[in-house]
């Protein structure tokens, strides 16, 4: 099963920036895709961003394109670098691991569980 801790959330202002961390210790991104997902209160969990190291295709949802930026830089790890934040961005955020990049719509998780996420807040 998945065991994925994400870290580096936190408050911040309109306009600022924060990167994300996710850590996987049971499987490893060389395999599978990684994806970010967030949930807003009130709202159902969203596909933000996706990353195959395979073939390093990159997608994202069209209200954070050419603001987030997803990477990784070990088989066990995934970022999110988060710029020009909206309040609108403000949710909780989980990785996991996805079978393909493809349209962020239809991202979903592949297997394994959801982790705990990490709250994003951003202030107006």
């Amino acid at each position: 099963e998945a065991q994925l801790v994400e870290s580096g959330g936190g408050l911040v202002q309109a306009g600022g920036s924060l990167r994300l961390s996710c850590a996987s210790s049971t499987f490893t991104f060389d395999d599978w895709a990684g994806g970010w997902f967030r949930q807003a209160p009130g709202k159902e969990r969203e596909g933000v961003s996706c990353i195959s190291r395979r073939d390093g295709r990159t997608t994202y949802a069209d209200s954070v394109k050419d603001r987030f930026l997803i990477s990784s830089d070990t088989k066990n790890t995934l970022y999110l670098q988060m710029n020009r934040l909206k309040p609108e961005d403000t949710a909780v955020y989980f990785c996991a691991p996805v079978w393909a990049c493809g349209a962020t719509s239809y991202m979903s998780r592949a297997f394994g569980s959801w982790g705990q996420g990490t709250q994003v807040t951003v202030s107006s």
